[in-house]
C-alpha cells in the first residue's frame, strides 16, 4: 500500500485488514469498528474506511498529468484521501502520531461511538488522556478547517497560521472524539470535491500539500500547549422562517410527505433533474444532508 489508489480500491472490510496488517503489533482493534495506532507525538489523526459508494472502484479514472482521479464507480476520496495522509504522515514522522481508523462514519459515525464508549470505559490507553490536540482529515476542498461545536481561539489561530481557512461543516467522527477526549479538534480538507456524489474527484496535488503541513503540525505537536475543547455558545438568533408557496402538489409523488417541506426548500438551489438524482443513489434522509452541508450554512454567517 503505497500509492493513492491502492487505498481507493478495497472495500471498507477489507481496507480494514489491510491497515491491521500493516501495523500488526502497534494497534488496538476494535472488529468493525475502529483501529488505533500507538503513537509518541502527543496528537491524534483521524479517518474513516468507509465511502457513501455502493460499488468498490474497479475503474480510476485520471487526467493527462495524472494529477485529477475520477471513477465511474465513485473515487471514493471521502475519505480514503484522509487514509493515505494518516499512513503517509506516519511513516515520514520521526516523532510518530496516534492514528484512528473508524468504520461507518458516513452512516452515524458508529465506529467513533464505539471508540468513546471504550475510552469512556477504562479500555483505551491512558495516553490518550495526555493528547494535545486531534485532526482529522476529512473535509472537501484544499485549505477548509471545521471545528464543529469546538470553540477553541488559540487553536483556531494556530490552525489559520498553517494556511486553513475556518469553514462550516455538520458532522464528522471529531463531532464525537473532542468532547470525549476533551480535547480540541479540527477537520481539514484533503483534496476531493463533489462529495456523495458518483462524479466526486480528487486532486491528488491538493491532498499532498494537506499531508506536508498536518507533518509539519506534527513535528511541533510536543512544543505545543494542550488545546483544551472549549464547547462553543449557542447562536442566539431569530428563528429562520421560511413562507413557502403551495408548491408541494407539484413535487413527484414519490417525495414521501415528511420529506417534502426540505424538498420545496431545496428547489432554490437545486433542479428537481438534481434532486431525484441524489434520491435515487442515496435515498430520501440525503434532502437534509444537502442541506446541512450546503444550505444551512448560509443562514449561519
Amino acid at each position: 500500500m503505497k500509492t493513492l489508489e491502492d487505498f481507493l480500491r478495497p472495500t471498507q472490510k477489507q481496507l480494514f485488514k489491510l491497515l491491521a496488517k500493516k501495523f500488526k503489533g502497534k494497534a488496538i482493534l476494535s472488529k468493525k469498528n475502529f483501529i488505533l495506532v500507538r503513537g509518541t507525538a502527543p496528537v491524534m489523526l483521524v479517518a474513516h474506511l468507509d465511502t457513501v459508494h455502493e460499488k468498490p472502484v474497479k475503474q480510476i479514472c485520471a487526467s493527462e498529468d495524472g494529477n485529477i482521479l475520477m471513477s465511474p464507480q465513485g473515487i471514493g476520496g471521502d475519505d480514503r484521501c484522509g487514509v493515505f495522509a494518516l499512513v503517509k504522515i506516519y511513516h515520514a514522522a520521526q516523532v510518530k502520531p496516534w492514528l484512528l481508523f473508524t468504520c461507518d462514519e458516513e452512516i452515524g459515525g458508529l465506529g467513533a461511538k464505539q471508540f468513546c464508549l471504550a475510552h469512556s470505559q477504562g479500555l483505551l490507553p491512558s495516553e490518550l488522556d495526555a493528547l494535545k490536540f486531534l485532526i482529522e482529515i476529512d473535509r472537501k476542498g484544499k485549505n477548509d478547517a471545521v471545528y464543529y461545536d469546538c470553540d477553541n481561539p488559540d487553536f483556531e489561530e494556530y490552525i489559520t497560521g498553517k494556511g486553513f481557512q475556518t469553514a462550516i461543516g455538520s458532522f464528522s467522527d471529531i463531532s464525537l472524539l473532542a468532547p470525549e477526549l476533551e480535547v480540541a479538534a479540527v477537520n481539514l480538507s484533503s483534496g476531493y470535491y463533489a462529495p456523495h456524489t458518483l462524479h466526486e474527484y480528487v486532486i491528488r496535488t491538493q491532498l499532498e500539500n494537506v499531508i506536508q503541513r498536518v507533518g509539519e503540525i506534527v513535528s511541533e505537536a510536543s512544543d505545543l500547549p494542550r488545546f483544551e475543547y472549549i464547547e462553543a455558545m449557542p447562536v442566539l438568533s431569530e428563528p429562520l422562517i421560511i413562507d413557502l408557496p403551495n408548491t408541494t402538489t407539484s413535487l413527484p409523488q414519490s417525495v414521501p410527505e415528511t420529506f417534502r417541506d426540505i424538498y420545496t426548500v431545496l428547489l432554490d438551489f437545486f433542479s428537481p433533474a438534481e434532486l431525484e438524482s441524489f434520491r435515487q443513489e442515496y435515498g430520501d434522509h440525503v434532502l437534509w444532508q444537502i442541506y446541512d452541508d450546503e444550505i444551512a450554512p448560509l443562514y449561519r454567517r
